[in-house]
Parts: C-alpha cells; sequence; structure tokens
C-alpha cells in the first residue's frame, strides 16, 4: 500500500516532529522519496558548493548490512528506507563550475571559479571535508524537518561504524557522514519533547 503524504503546517511540523523508532510495514515510495529530496536540495550553503551526497537504502540485504554496521540497531529494519547523509568536498572542489551561478558573466565565472579554487587548495583534505560536513549538517535539519512536514517520520543516528558503510556503498575513504537516517511511517508516538527553556539558551545583547 502506497500511503499519501501530508503537508503540514510548519508550526505543527516542527512541533510534531519526533525521532521514530518503530515504523509501519507501509512502503515509501521513490516519488515520495523525490518530492522529498526536491525540497531537501534547496538547503542553503556557503558559496552555494551543496557538498551533501543522499544514499538510500530500501534493499532488504543491504538493510541488514546496514544494522550490522549500525550495532544491531531495530529502526533499520524497521524502517522502509533509510537515507546515508554523506558529504564529499573532494568531489565538490573537483567540479566547482558545477555550483558557480550561470547567471554570472563569463568572466565573473572565471573569478569565482579561480577564488574558490584558491581557497579550497589551501586546505588540508580533511580541512576540507570538515567545511563540507559543517554545511551537510544544514541539509540534515532541513531533511528531518521536510519528511515530517510531508507526514514522513524520522530518526537521525551517528551510532555506526563509518568504515563498514563507506565499504558497502564503495564511498572514498575522504567522504563523512552527517548521520543516517530511516524514514517511514510512524508506528508508535515517540517521546514527548523534552528541552531546555528559553533562558537557557537565548541570550540577547
Amino acid at each position: 500500500m502506497i500511503h499519501t503524504l501530508d503537508n503540514l503546517p510548519v508550526r505543527e511540523t516542527i512541533n510534531s516532529r519526533h525521532s521514530i523508532r518503530k515504523f509501519k510495514q507501509e512502503e515509501v515510495s521513490k516519488e515520495q522519496l523525490n518530492e522529498l529530496f526536491e525540497l531537501v536540495r534547496l538547503s542553503p550553503s556557503a558559496w552555494n558548493l551543496q557538498p551533501w551526497r543522499f544514499h538510500v537504502i530500501t534493499d532488504d540485504t543491504m538493510q541488514k548490512e546496514l544494522q550490522d554496521a549500525a550495532y544491531g540497531q531495530q529502526q533499520i529494519t524497521s524502517a522502509p528506507a533509510v537515507i546515508v547523509v554523506a558529504s564529499d568536498m573532494e568531489d565538490v572542489v573537483a567540479h566547482i563550475a558545477d555550483t558557480v551561478h550561470p547567471g554570472l558573466s563569463p568572466e565573473r565565472k572565471q573569478e569565482e571559479i579561480e577564488n574558490l579554487t584558491g581557497i579550497f587548495n589551501n586546505m588540508s583534505e580533511d580541512e576540507r571535508g570538515q567545511w563540507g560536513l559543517n554545511q551537510t549538517n544544514i541539509a540534515l535539519g532541513i531533511l528531518l524537518v521536510a519528511a515530517r512536514g510531508l507526514g514522513l517520520s524520522t530518526v537521525p543516528m551517528l551510532g555506526f561504524d563509518q568504515d563498514k558503510v563507506k565499504q558497502m556503498l564503495k564511498l572514498p575513504t575522504h567522504v563523512k557522514f552527517a548521520g543516517m537516517v530511516p524514514i517511514g511511517f510512524a508506528d508508535e508516538d515517540g517521546y514527548p519533547h523534552y528541552r531546555h527553556g528559553l533562558e537557557k539558551i537565548v541570550t540577547f545583547h
């Protein structure tokens, strides 16, 4: 059965988002996932470099491998799909021209390419990777909110063997992970929100 996606208002989306670890055995279609990624790809990034890469795992065998890499956590095989959110700055640097706005003049575009190439060539591979990961974390947050806004539920995870996941997905060693996100239709309510009050986290100057 294909579940119809619901579009929620922003306030309800954020208020109703909980980490869910038990999912209904209902498919999330490729069309529904593409609807989600059409929103997520609009995430902001410095210089519009968009270092995020999304690997969607729906194959049962691969999900079991992911579960093994994630120390047996059950939400991975409970969900109909798992999104691995990665950052690949080496691919970005190799294709800088792809990120420069096509509306620029040829001269301005070339200046931008040379500027960005110079900046990132002066960084180590690890520094570039960490920079890209910081940008990709923005997309991860938007993915979680956008999924809920479409009526889907998620749980962000970082508890997994990253080397095993890279081997499984045939990713180069320089790739960094923002998280792994089981996604589907909730079969539980999740825990009620417990968050710091504004006086703890907000300071007006």
